[in-house]
Formats: structure tokens, C-alpha cells, sequence
């Protein structure tokens, strides 16, 4: 299926910039059916609040795969990792009440810590970059050990990093950032997050890391065995150490809720968002990150989030005073929920469209939509003495918000950001930049991939001959 048709099924509702809220849902609906089909995903909830009232709020599918039980509002959609965000909230909050300060070393408030562990801040946890050892690895910890017990079979492994370095995603710090949280407040972290964030809907919450448990109403959550075609529900148990990071289960409307009250200041005044979300200065990267929060730039505006399990993201744009929560429970291919919460967006307000993800959005769908395209060498040609690099954006959708197409690769040290390595934008989308051969050596395979908005690498599509087979999955030039 080429390009074009594949771009029809996706956006030949959206594109258009509604203005009318019902029109704006219809094409909403109609867009999440098509990845509910595209991607197989058994059940999804959805959900937009703009100007602090809920517009949109839809349920999709089955609760699990064992029964026929429909997702509804009462279904609670385990979230993982975006339990981080409630976790954020809820230390800031105390933050905000001078009770603890990002700049605080975390032996001030965690005793018997490693000698190693006495100098992490309490911004190192929020940002990753505390260097610590990830409990998740310790494969042989047990479901009832304690925070100490964590801790002590931790002590074994070498810190990995100086505090502050860089970024690595670590699920130790929320687990320490949990035990901040009850030293200061004198509740468990469970009931310190429900009685502040969740007051109105504690039925509609509830904390578990443990997959197996049966919980009424919570959504079970399902990986795809691509060798044995077939999903296999997640049979993942962790502990109460687990909580903090990715134990939280919640339904639409209790989500929704919490966005509102999160957007009119409720949980925070303006000035400690404002800090939670600025970005953190890492020694050693340039990685945008806030204090537990993502960043995404959408054409000069933005957004802050996060995502949780491969099958939940949230994301909040506070000068669109709005927010798209998506929640859902197996989907066949690549995880989808990033770009949604881009695509919804993009059809509220069409400013927020970005390009980078819906084209990656229409690559990872391209093998389940068409599975048989010929394969073919991408990304080049040849003619005369030139190498033509060339990348070709759907005809059919705008190429406005596209600033700038470029190509890096082992030619060019992998410099996305090498000038003379920008592609021009041709004729029906086309980008194009023609290359002297004599720059490349013959005989030589190079590696290459492109690089739009400087947002990421642009994912390969899966019926390109030319690649390198690794794990970055690289297209290859080479002259003879």
C-alpha cells in the first residue's frame, strides 16, 4: 500500500482543522477506531479535557481476553510508569510547603543508606540521574521485601554513575522518593497520594505492582508473542517498593478528574509546576527533561507528560489549557500511545500537529496495514556522479510545520546537525540533497538515517532492502 492510501486511512478526517467540538470528536473517534483495527488492541479508554472540562470520553473494546467484559468507566487501567507523575505531584506538594527542597541529599531523610548513596540529591531521583543501581534488575528480590531489604541487596552493586551525570531511567529513585514521602508526612505513600490527589474517587483507585492479583474492574495487560502469534497476559509481581513508580491503577473519569484539579492549581500553585517542569541541567547531556516530567516541543509549544508500560500516556499543553490522557491493554506492534496523544492533539488544534510523529505513526502501521510491499533500496540513488539522498513525505499532508529534513550517518560522524547534510524540499513532498560520489570510498558500506525537526532518527520502513540488520536497524549506502 503506498504512502498516500495509508495517510487517507489515518487522516482524511483530521487534517482539515475543525472548529466545531462535535466534528472534533466525530474525527477523534473515527481516528482511534482505525489504530483499535490497525494495531488489534482488545480494549482502550480516551480521554480530552480542554478549558478544565472533560469534551471527550469514549471506551473501546474488552477488559481482558479471558471474558466479554466491556471497558467502561469503571474499568481501572493499571498506568505503570505514569504513576511517576502522581508521585512528582505529590513530593513537590511537600516541597511547596518547605518541608523538603530539591537541593536536600537524601541521607537527610533515608537512614542506613550506602556510603555511596549519601551525597544523591533529591533532584538526582526526580531526574534520573542519581546513578543508582536499578532495583528492577535485582531479579531476586522478593514480592514482600522491605525498603531497607531493597536498599541492603542494592548496597552490593556499584553505583553507576556521578550524581547529576546523565540521564538513565531508574526505578530505585521512586522507590526512595516514596520513602521521602512517608518520613515526612507520617502516612503510607498510598494514603498520603489518595487523601491529596484523589479525594473524590478513591474507589475509583487503587495501588498494586502485582499483575496476577485479582482487583474488580482493574484491566489486565497483555504482551504479543510474535513466534507464537498470540498474546500472553503479563504475569509481572513486584512489591510495595513497586508503588511509587508503576503500581497505580485508575479509571478515565478518576484520571480526568485529577487533570482538572492538576490544571487549576488545586495540587500545586503555578510557580512549583513551573519548577517541576523546568528542565534539569544533566553535566554530560542535553537531554530535556523536566523533574519527573517529559518535554515535547510541538511546534514551539510545549507539552509535559509521560507514558507508562507501552500502554498509557498522558500529556498536558498548559497554553492550550488542555490534556489527553490515553489508556489501553495490548496492541500487536509498536507502542502507539505516544503518537495519539500527538495525533488527538493535532485535531484539536492543528498548530500542535507534529510531523516527526505522524509519520512515524504511519511507518510502525505500514506492515499490519500492508504487509506484502516489495522490498526495495530506501533512502538513495544513484545518478551520474551523484548520490541523491532522498526522503518523501505523504503527498497528501502538509509539509509546513517541517523545518527542517537531514540526513546523518558514519559519512558524517552522525551529525544531525551538519548543514551541508540538509535535505531540500522538492516536488509532491519530496526532500532531496545530491552528494558528490567522490565523498564516499567504494567498496564502502555507510550507514545513514534521517533526521526531521531534529526530533529523533526517523524509524526505517520495514520493507527496506538496504539495512544493517543491528539493533539501531540502519539504512546502508554503499558505491561500487
Amino acid at each position: 500500500m503506498k504512502k498516500s492510501v495509508l495517510a487517507a486511512i489515518f487522516f482524511n478526517v483530521s487534517i482539515l482543522g475543525f472548529s466545531q467540538t462535535a466534528e472534533q470528536s466525530k474525527a477523534i473517534d473515527s481516528y482511534i477506531k482505525n489504530v483499535i483495527q490497525i494495531n488489534e488492541i482488545p480494549g482502550m479508554a480516551v480521554g480530552i479535557v480542554k478549558n478544565d472540562k472533560v469534551t471527550f470520553q469514549q471506551y473501546y473494546g474488552r477488559e481482558n481476553l479471558e471474558t466479554d467484559k466491556k471497558v467502561s468507566s469503571k474499568s481501572m487501567f493499571r498506568v505503570y510508569s505514569n504513576t511517576k507523575l502522581i508521585a512528582n505531584v505529590g513530593l513537590f506538594k511537600l516541597i511547596e510547603e518547605g518541608k523538603v527542597s530539591l537541593d536536600d541529599k537524601i541521607s537527610k531523610y533515608i537512614d542506613n543508606l550506602p556510603k555511596d548513596w549519601q551525597n544523591i540529591q533529591v533532584k538526582n531521583l526526580l531526574s534520573h540521574s542519581s546513578g543508582l543501581p536499578d532495583m528492577l534488575d535485582a531479579k531476586d528480590l522478593p514480592e514482600k521485601a522491605t525498603f531497607n531489604e531493597v536498599i541492603k541487596r542494592l548496597s552490593n552493586e556499584k553505583i553507576e554513575f556521578e550524581a547529576g551525570d546523565h540521564y538513565r531511567y531508574n526505578q530505585t529513585n521512586y522507590m526512595l522518593i516514596s520513602m521521602i514521602i512517608e518520613k515526612l508526612t507520617g502516612k503510607t505513600f498510598e494514603e498520603y497520594i489518595l487523601e491529596n490527589q484523589f479525594p473524590e474517587s478513591r474507589n475509583q483507585v487503587v495501588f498494586s505492582s502485582n499483575s496476577v492479583e485479582e482487583i474488580p474492574n482493574r484491566v489486565g495487560k497483555y504482551n504479543y508473542n510474535p513466534e507464537k502469534k498470540l498474546y500472553e497476559k503479563l504475569t509481572e509481581v513486584g512489591g510495595l517498593r513497586a508503588h511509587s513508580a508503576n503500581g497505580l491503577a485508575v479509571t478515565l473519569p478518576a484520571f480526568l478528574q485529577w487533570s482538572i484539579h492538576f490544571s487549576k492549581n488545586d495540587f500545586l500553585k503555578p510557580e512549583t509546576k513551573k519548577m517541576m517542569w523546568k528542565p534539569f541541567n544533566y553535566k554530560n547531556n542535553d537531554w530535556e527533561f523536566g523533574h519527573g516530567w517529559e518535554i515535547t516541543d510541538n511546534n514551539n509549544t510545549k507539552s509535559y507528560g509521560f507514558s507508562g508500560g507501552n500502554v498509557s500516556a498522558y500529556s498536558i499543553f498548559p497554553d492550550n489549557n488542555m490534556a489527553v490522557v490515553v489508556m489501553y491493554n495490548a496492541n500487536k506492534g509498536f507502542p502507539v500511545m505516544y503518537q495519539m496523544i500527538n495525533h488527538i492533539a493535532g485535531i484539536i488544534d492543528k498548530r500542535l500537529m507534529n510531523p516527526y510523529a505522524l509519520v512515524e505513526e504511519m511507518t510502525i502501521a505500514e506492515p499490519f496495514v500492508h504487509p506484502d510491499l516489495k522490498k526495495e533500496v530506501y533512502g538513495y540513488r544513484t545518478e551520474n556522479d551523484k548520490v541523491i539522498f532522498s526522503y518523501q513525505y505523504p503527498e497528501n499532508l502538509s509539509t509546513e510545520f517541517i523545518k527542517t529534513v537531514s540526513v546523518a550517518g558514519s559519512f558524517n560522524d552522525w551529525n544531525s546537525e551538519n548543514k551541508s547534510y540538509q535535505l531540500t524540499l522538492k516536488k509532491n513532498n519530496t526532500f532531496e540533497l545530491a552528494v558528490p560520489k567522490s565523498q564516499f570510498e567504494k567498496g564502502k558500506t555507510y550507514g545513514f538515517k534521517f533526521v526531521m525537526n531534529k526530533s529523533g532518527w526517523l524509524t526505517i520502513p520495514y520493507n527496506a532492502i538496504n539495512t544493517d540488520g543491528s539493533r539501531d536497524n540502519n539504512l546502508t549506502l554503499r558505491i561500487d
